[in-house]
Order: C-alpha cells, then structure tokens, then sequence
C-alpha cells in the first residue's frame, strides 16, 4: 500500500507545493507547528532515516540542503529555523515515509517536548 506522502507525490492526494526537484517534493503541512512547517519527502520510498542504507546517502544530503534552500526561500534564513526528522513511534513519527521538517517564523523552545 501506499503511503500518504506516495499519493502526495502521485499526485492523487493534492498539497501545496514549495519545492520539487527529481528526488524529493517539498509541500506546505496541513497541521503546522509554526507559522511555516514544510514536509521535505523523497520520491524514493523510504519508511525511516533508521533504514536508509548507505545507498542513501547522496539522497540524505540532497534533503538537507534542499531543506536549507527552502528555508531561505521562504525567509526563513535570517531569523532562523529548525530542521526535524522523526524516527519511529517514541520519536514521533506518523508516517512511515522519511521526511524532514521545517520549522519556522517563530522561536522554536529546547528541548521539543
């Protein structure tokens, strides 16, 4: 079965858009933490970080830094951000497809919570 960010990126389920790239889609949450979270997800079906293979890791860095242009496109930059990535049930994870958050437009407390 399909995850909800397959269908995302499918284009079967609709989201909004921030960036997209051949390796990962980047889209608006529709339960945001901060006035901008955005969902940075790869096309590449992987359920969690804990499960990437070395394989991986051009695609891992690839996140981040497109995780940092977005930020910077959406003036996130100056003030600063915050960057997420769940893993598994106790670290909040609720969907079993990697993705990185980010988080920003206000100050963001340590620790989480």
């Amino acid at each position: 079965m399909k995850t909800l960010f397959q269908k995302i990126i499918d284009r079967e389920i609709p989201a909004k858009l921030a960036h997209e790239d051949e390796h990962c889609i980047a889209i608006h949450d529709v339960s945001p933490q901060a006035p901008v979270h955005v969902l940075i997800i790869p096309k590449k079906a992987i359920a969690r970080v804990g499960e990437a293979a070395a394989a991986d890791q051009a695609l891992l860095g690839h996140l981040l830094l497109t995780a940092a242009a977005v930020a910077k496109k959406l003036c996130l930059a100056e003030s600063g951000y915050r960057i997420v990535i769940n893993n598994g049930r106790d670290g909040g994870e609720s969907v079993p497809h990697l993705h990185v958050h980010l988080l920003g437009k206000r100050p963001l407390a340590w620790p989480p919570g």
